[in-house]
């Protein structure tokens, strides 16, 4: 059975459940976002977690009334839905227009809908519950909600790591379907807490690789299973808190930065590599080659690699190529 369902959500909500849907890939053919399948699935993997969450909550103030006062389990019971009411959950009612949102559901997410109205509502409409989920969900860090939209996913990497079991999946990065066995080792958010990501060796190479999670298909955990290398999972551990978003090996590099460079550097945070060393406007790196050109390539003339000279090269392509067809 399908069924539409207007919610009122504040802009700031929608947009930013709409980051969400564009950041996992939530597409429709034309390639636009695709927030109601994303919507969907979010309802289908949270609803027990916010459930538990908010019912444990409630329980957690209604006990601690009663053991400070000789207030009845009734009267505890109403103050505590008061309390998150007013001071829990973000109330944005006049902070910002409210804009209606349509959700058509079917199958699980529309038997989950019957539940709330049947047994969840009390005193406030089915909008207001689904305003205060995603609120809820928006609450949680990035890389946690990516773990609730991609809740299978992560079931089948974590069982995968825990028994030492060879992974099958397939992957889009590069543009065109390839399928990997992989043995898994790490699975680690990025420095920001945007996306996490999967470090392991893949098979058919033998060499370490890396895969963001929310970009797997088709995961199947194997019978197979591996040995695993103290050598291979130290490595990956240390790429883990440093750049799960790259396995490469590092390179040590030498940046000249000025004034305005050095101020930047401490702005721009997302991919941002760790410095090994300063000499006055030296900025010393050991990082993966590629991750430092995609990293300054944004810097033009207030970031000059000085070494090694291919990443040097690298960029100073990237600034002739650009330039010569803006001068077209």
């Amino acid at each position: 059975m399908t069924e539409k369902y207007k919610i009122y959500l504040s802009e700031d909500t929608r947009a930013r459940l709409i980051n969400d849907a564009e950041l996992f890939e939530f597409q429709k053919k034309d390639g636009s976002v695709n927030l109601n399948a994303f919507l969907k699935t979010m309802i289908i993997n949270y609803f027990d977690q916010y459930r538990f969450d908010s019912e444990r909550l409630l329980i957690n103030i209604t006990n601690d009334l009663k053991s400070m006062t000789s207030i009845d389990d009734k009267n505890a019971v109403f103050i505590a839905e008061k309390i998150i009411s007013t001071y829990v959950k973000p109330d944005d009612k006049h902070s910002s227009k409210n804009i209606a949102l349509s959700l058509t559901v079917s199958g699980s997410s529309y038997g989950i809908i019957r539940i709330i109205e049947n047994n969840l509502l009390k005193d406030i409409s089915l909008s207001q519950y689904f305003k205060d989920m995603f609120n809820s969900y928006l609450s949680i860090p990035r890389s946690e909600r990516e773990a609730i939209i991609f809740k299978d996913t992560y079931e089948d990497i974590n069982k995968a790591l825990k028994e030492h079991r060879v992974m099958s999946f397939t992957n889009t990065t590069s543009g065109e379907e390839q399928s990997y066995f992989v043995e898994p080792y790490v699975i680690a958010p990025s420095k920001e807490e945007q996306c996490n990501y999967l470090l392991c060796m893949d098979r058919s190479i033998q060499k370490p690789r890396t895969f963001r999670v929310s970009r797997l298909r088709s995961v199947f955990v194997t019978s197979d299973k591996f040995p695993v290398d103290d050598g291979i999972l130290k490595e990956l551990r240390e790429k883990a808190v440093r750049s799960p978003h790259s396995v490469s090996p590092n390179i040590h590099a030498v940046v000249r930065m000025t004034e305005y460079g050095v101020k930047k550097f401490k702005v721009v945070t997302k991919n941002r590599p760790i410095v090994t060393n300063i000499e006055g406007d030296l900025y010393h790196f050991d990082w993966p080659e590629l991750q430092l050109e995609e990293y300054f390539k944004r810097f033009g003339r207030d970031a000059l690699v000085l070494e090694p000279e291919s990443l040097k090269e690298r960029i100073r392509k990237y600034y002739y190529y650009g330039l010569r067809e803006y001068s077209k």
